[in-house]
């Protein structure tokens, strides 16, 4: 059997009440290093309190979150940011007065050693510099570098935000919906984003529309009632009587593996 510190993310017996409502019912997951796996359930499952749970946003009412094999529960979110863990949410969650270019270099200071010190101007951080202009041609927004961000269209706000996401370096990402609100196209060409710029990554994704689950996921953790009911690759998924009972049923059916 496996031990911790051979998992990038683990959850033991992971439990959230809010007052006498129990929203997480003793989840347990264990995600390798380098895989991405999807968080799907139906709406009210409890997907976004495990990742409010996951990155420190909410404190488990028992159980325990392991990065990397280290016990995280109870740390603040950016303590658990730079254990090497990082989060975008569903809303975008950019500097909409910064531009492009200056997004990024934010994103990427921490990680490069760079604490509260205004000793430095921006300008003359070399790596910081290189860096941002890095992860700017990584999700093609460097011909945008100087357009400030609350100005760029919506696909390529997620976009940013999945720049400064892992411009940090972590090596675990969670992702919520990033394709949330994006037409067919713009979907296609997120994933395949997604897919380039966490390559060597651990990702976790909370997502609702399946031609991106079965597209992107090498493993999909299905969630019902504030438990894991089932954590397998795509295609045993599709064929689990119990997670088509309880949430997929013709989805599954329907969905064709790497559609969109």
């Amino acid at each position: 059997m496996n031990d911790a510190s051979s998992f990038a993310l683990e959850l033991r017996d992971l439990r959230k009440s809010f007052g006498k409502t129990e929203i997480i019912r003793g989840a347990n997951l264990t995600v390798s290093p380098g895989e991405r796996v999807a968080v799907i359930g139906p709406n009210g499952a409890g997907k976004s309190t495990l990742f409010n749970l996951i990155s420190g946003r909410f404190e488990p009412t028992s159980g325990d979150v392991l990065l990397n094999g280290r016990r995280i529960n109870g740390k603040k979110p950016y303590e658990i940011n730079r254990l090497g863990l990082s989060r975008s949410f569903q809303i975008t969650n950019i500097f909409p007065k910064l531009s492009v270019f200056e997004n990024l270099r934010c994103g990427v200071l921490w990680s490069l050693g760079y604490r509260y010190t205004f000793l430095k101007f921006l300008a003359d951080l070399d790596d910081a510099n290189e860096r941002a202009e890095e992860l700017m041609r990584m999700i093609r927004l460097d011909k945008k570098r100087d357009v400030l961000a609350v100005n760029l269209t919506y696909a390529e706000q997620r976009a940013l935000e999945i720049g400064v996401t892992i411009g940090g370096g972590a090596g675990v990402i969670l992702l919520d919906e990033p394709t949330a609100g994006m037409s067919k196209s713009e979907t296609r060409r997120f994933i395949e984003l997604i897919k380039e710029v966490t390559v060597g990554k651990t990702l976790l994704t909370v997502e609702h529309d399946m031609g991106v689950v079965f597209g992107l996921a090498d493993k999909i953790a299905v969630v019902v009632y504030g438990e894991v009911i089932a954590f397998d690759t795509p295609e045993r998924v599709r064929a689990n009587q119990r997670v088509q009972e309880a949430y997929l049923g013709s989805h599954v059916a329907d969905a064709q593996v790497g559609g969109h």
